[in-house]
């Protein structure tokens, strides 16, 4: 079965014409001629009367165009869907994330942008988000201190501070920033040693011969602030994850080597997607407008 001939029947049946329905088409009113013809001596059959006005579904034209009408209806919805989503008319974006405030504002800019566009937010800690992506269950992320790999496109979107967390009241909560040395032999309640902003403190407390005492390793930043706000040790996040938490104060660490870069992702050759780029291009508006 040819669908090109189908096609052409259904635009003739839906017409009334010929010539309208090689307009429909885009293509020559000989060329819907002719595989009207092909279908038709195929099949042994003859689709339409040709008046001098127009074209007149057979019995057997009938039967079938209820088949093709259908059909064909299904298929320029489709073409609807497929343009609006071109348009960002309409779609869905997954994104990939491993803290979701510095995300938020880039959700915000996209909503007012482009309202008929649903996200889908998959959060995880740094290796989840990375491997989502490469996995392709998410078409973009955002990943702290990513490294560079052949299947990525990164841009950067923010730079982040990692800030101790202590309970208001706390003799340290009125200071501007910190230096790691006055962490010394500080009890402490940290992520686990797989978190990126774990790690990077702990590098810097490496290098500056600075030994704090962990009390508690958790799982989640909520957790460390959760653990901070209620006196049990100093807490360690990034700036970018403290919220406006009035039970906590979060106080900078002094050190270039306390700081993560954040770049927002997706595979190379996904980066001229029309919704992904609207979705970088996003991303650097909401880092010029932090700036």
């Amino acid at each position: 079965m040819n669908l090109f001939q189908l096609r052409a029947f259904d635009a003739v049946a839906r017409e009334g014409s010929f010539t309208r329905a090689a307009g429909r088409l885009c293509i020559s009113q000989p060329a819907v001629t002719g595989h009207i013809k092909a279908l038709e001596e195929r099949y042994d059959l003859v689709l339409f009367r040709r008046t001098a006005r127009a074209a007149e579904l057979t019995p057997q034209g009938r039967a079938l165009a209820e088949l093709t009408g259908p059909l064909f209806g299904l298929v320029e919805q489709a073409e609807d869907l497929l343009e609006a989503n071109r348009t960002l008319v309409s779609g869905r974006v997954e994104i990939a994330v491993d803290s979701p405030h510095i995300v938020m504002p880039l959700l915000a800019r996209l909503r007012a942008r482009h309202p008929g566009i649903v996200v889908g937010l998959i959060l995880g800690n740094a290796a989840d988000t990375r491997e989502a992506l490469l996995s392709e269950r998410a078409s973009v992320a955002v990943l702290t201190e990513a490294e560079a790999h052949p299947d990525l496109h990164l841009a950067q979107i923010a730079v982040s501070r990692i800030c101790a967390v202590v309970p208001r009241g706390h003799p340290l909560a009125d200071r501007e920033t910190l230096d790691r040395a006055e962490l010394d032999g500080a009890a402490m309640v940290l992520r686990e040693p797989t978190s990126v902003t774990r790690r990077t403190f702990d590098r810097a407390c490496r290098a500056g011969g600075v030994a704090p005492t962990v009390l508690m390793e958790l799982d989640s930043r909520e957790a460390v602030i959760e653990a901070a706000a209620a006196g049990i040790g100093i807490g360690i996040v990034s700036s970018l994850e403290c919220g406006a938490d009035t039970r906590i104060a979060a106080i900078p660490i002094a050190g270039a080597d306390l700081s993560n870069r954040h770049a927002i992702a997706c595979l190379a050759r996904r980066r001229n997607l029309r919704l992904i780029r609207a979705v970088f291009g996003l991303a650097t508006e909401t880092d010029e407008a932090a700036r």
